[in-house]
């Protein structure tokens, strides 16, 4: 596949942001956020613009739109500031890039492979952020595939923005795309809500000073796996026919996290010459606005997540994914109202990095060998919903963590199933993606 860069250029705030508002401080938990981006990829089936004049002529639709949109999103027209504490609010604008692609849009869609996403964005979204050039808080890439569909890319400094930020503000620049100037504009339109520094205090304190993860030189592997609302039902229906207690009605995402988790286990028992392996955990992102009272709305803009643990200390080839869909609820449980009060307290930092001291307990408990695996959930954000005059998108995607044990949970195309997007090491992708247990579930993967 090839992508050409057919132009790029900054695309500032329709009106400029008032001296007041210039320097915006990040809160506390988009403090204790990666330097990264957070990247997600819609793709639209269309064969309205297969012409250059058309496709300009959406382009420009989408310039105009954005530059509406940036008003009332200011720091995502910014720059960050060197310390990633702050965002200098100088409209600068948020960088744009059009493309073409030289392969027909199906092709994505069928089999969306890692290294072919990451050239429909306009910049890695795993690098950029460490890079002394690269400081823009907002890079979006649209790109026009040979068959006339449209692909938009759009990466956001995960410094201000995780899953439900970057929904609303896709959504608001859509509804801005879309808009005939009637009262139902403005009902469509939620403007941000962008106090989350009042809410959780900034510390001024350096995350990557708390961190420990460790980057290590191996070859990694992403791979999709799909599951639909049929499979699904199988799944959760086992989880409860085969469980030790009584029913307890796994969601989708708790039904594909123990299957995923358990499977990744079983293929580091395989390696073992033990039945056991010494400590295996799992950590979900958990979205803590409607976890909150009152709850916040979901545009409130920010890092609005907390890492829930869920330790399994030894793994035994027994174990039941009812099990483990206890054990992964009752860690999102503990991210109710009061802990979200202490974040707000004075040891709101020291609250925010329990998870990672909690990680480094375990580490040491179980000793070489554990594995911790990461899991972040898109699903029930409305990207599907996302219309930019295009119709609703065929595909949305996104690019996980280049780094081992990670997996990425999304809905399909109509809502009722999930994607697992898995990132493991060469050799534990080799024996996961055979795994019976796992493909039983699974109604396609790539």
């Amino acid at each position: 596949m090839k992508v050409e860069i057919i132009s790029r250029e900054m695309i500032k705030p329709s009106s400029p942001t008032p001296i007041h508002l210039k320097d915006f401080k990040i809160c506390l938990l988009d403090e204790l956020a990666p330097p990264s981006y957070a990247p997600i990829l819609l793709l639209y089936s269309s064969t309205d613009f297969v012409n250059e004049n058309c496709f300009s002529a959406v382009a420009d639709k989408l310039k105009k739109s954005l530059s509406q949109t940036l008003v009332h999103f200011y720091p995502f027209s910014g720059k960050l500031k060197e310390n990633l504490n702050s965002i200098d609010c100088n409209d600068e604008g948020a960088l744009f890039l059009e493309a073409k692609v030289n392969v027909a849009l199906s092709k994505i869609v069928k089999n969306p492979e890692t290294n072919m996403l990451c050239q429909l964005f306009p910049f890695d979204p795993y690098d950029a952020a460490v890079d002394g050039e690269i400081r823009v808080t907002t890079g979006v890439q649209v790109n026009v595939f040979e068959c006339g569909g449209v692909g938009i890319g759009v990466c956001v400094s995960h410094k201000i923005a995780d899953g439900a930020t970057m929904a609303s503000f896709i959504s608001s620049w859509a509804s801005s795309a879309t808009a005939t100037g009637s009262d139902d504009d403005h009902q469509a339109f939620s403007s941000p809500r962008l106090d989350s520094a009042m809410i959780f205090p900034p510390k001024g304190m350096d995350m990557m000073k708390h961190c420990n993860m460790v980057i290590r030189n191996e070859k990694i592997v992403t791979k999709r796996f799909e599951f639909d609302w049929k499979k699904l039902a199988n799944l959760k229906a086992n989880i409860d026919a085969n469980g030790v207690s009584e029913k307890i009605n796994p969601t989708r995402v708790e039904a594909v996290t123990a299957l995923i988790w358990r499977s990744a286990m079983e293929v580091k028992r395989s390696m073992s010459e033990q039945d056991t392996i010494p400590c295996s955990i799992a950590t979900h992102l958990v979205n803590i606005r409607e976890r909150m009272r009152p709850p916040l709305p979901g545009h409130s803009i920010g890092n609005l997540w907390r890492l829930a643990v869920a330790p399994y200390l030894e793994f035994k080839k027994d174990v039941k994914l009812q099990e483990l869909v206890d054990l992964i609820r009752e860690s999102i449980r503990r991210i109710d109202n009061d802990y979200v009060t202490e974040l707000q307290g004075e040891d709101g930092f020291e609250k925010g990095i329990e998870p990672l001291k909690e990680l480094r307990e375990l580490a040491l408990l179980g000793g070489e060998g554990v594995e911790v695996y990461t899991f972040s959930s898109l699903a029930r954000f409305p990207f599907y919903e996302i219309d930019f005059g295009l119709g609703k998108p065929v595909k949305v995607c996104t690019i996980t963590m280049p780094i081992r044990n990670c997996v990425t949970l999304i809905d399909t195309r109509f809502g009722d199933g999930i994607e697992a997007w898995v990132t493991l090491t060469e050799n534990d992708m080799a024996k996961f993606e055979c795994s019976q247990e796992l493909l039983q579930f699974v109604s396609a993967a790539t």
